[in-house]
C-alpha cells in the first residue's frame, strides 16, 4: 500500500532531498524517511546517494500517484469545486510571476537590471503587492481545502513564507526553496496532478 501524502508531494516538488519532502508533507524527517524507504521497496521512488542527491519518483511512481489523485478527487466528488478554484489560480498566476520578476529586476532609468535591493522603498512597494495578492489567494486556498483537505497546508505554507519576509527575511518571497514563489510553484504542480492536466 502505497502512502499517497509523501508520494504526492515528492510529485508536486520533484527531484529534492528528505528535509524539504518531510517539510512540505508535514511529517517529521525520520517519519518521512520511513515511508520514502517503504515506496522505495515498492519501486515507486529512488535515492541517488552524494551531496547532490535527493528523492525523486521512477515512471512507475508517477503513474501510482496519478491513480491514486485521481481516486481521491472522485471519492471527493469535488472535481467541480476544484476545477473552479484552479481557474480562479490562474487568474492570479501571472500576477505571482510578474511580482516575481519585479523583485529579481529593478528598472533603473528606465532600463531593467538585477535588483541589488538598496533601494528599499521599491522592495517595500513589491512586498506590498504580495501581500496583496497573498490576500486574494486566500480565497483560492480556502476553496481547494474545502474540496480537498489536503490541500490545507499550502495555506500555511504560504502565509509562513510570508510572515518571514514580511519580518525582514526577504529571501523568502522568491529565493529560497521555501520561498513564497516555491510554495505557489508546487501548489501550481498540484493543481495540475490532480485534475490531470499535462504541463
Amino acid at each position: 500500500m502505497t502512502d499517497l501524502p509523501v508520494l504526492h508531494t515528492l510529485r508536486c516538488l520533484g527531484f529534492t532531498d528528505l528535509d524539504r519532502v518531510a517539510d512540505a508533507a508535514g511529517l517529521t524527517t525520520p517519519d518521512t524517511e520511513s515511508r520514502l524507504i517503504d515506496l522505495a521497496v515498492d519501486g515507486l521512488v529512488t535515492r541517488t546517494p552524494g551531496a547532490f542527491g535527493g528523492w525523486g519518483l521512477t515512471e512507475a511512481g508517477k503513474t501510482e500517484d496519478a491513480r491514486l489523485v485521481a481516486a481521491e478527487l472522485d471519492a471527493a466528488g469535488t472535481r467541480k469545486e476544484v476545477t473552479a478554484a484552479f481557474e480562479a489560480f490562474l487568474v492570479l498566476n501571472p500576477e505571482l510571476l510578474d511580482l516575481c520578476t519585479a523583485w529579481h529586476l529593478r528598472p533603473v532609468d528606465g532600463v531593467p537590471g538585477t535588483n541589488d535591493h538598496t533601494d528599499t522603498a521599491y522592495d517595500a512597494r513589491v512586498l506590498a503587492r504580495f501581500v496583496d495578492l497573498d490576500r486574494r489567494a486566500a480565497a483560492v486556498c480556502a476553496a481547494l481545502t474545502a474540496a480537498l483537505p489536503r490541500f490545507g497546508r499550502y495555506r500555511g505554507r504560504l502565509t509562513a513564507a510570508l510572515d518571514l519576509a514580511r519580518a525582514g527575511k526577504r529571501e523568502h518571497l522568491a529565493d529560497t526553496t521555501t520561498s513564497y514563489h516555491s510554495v505557489w510553484f508546487q501548489l501550481h504542480e498540484d493543481l495540475l496532478v490532480t485534475l490531470g492536466i499535462p504541463r
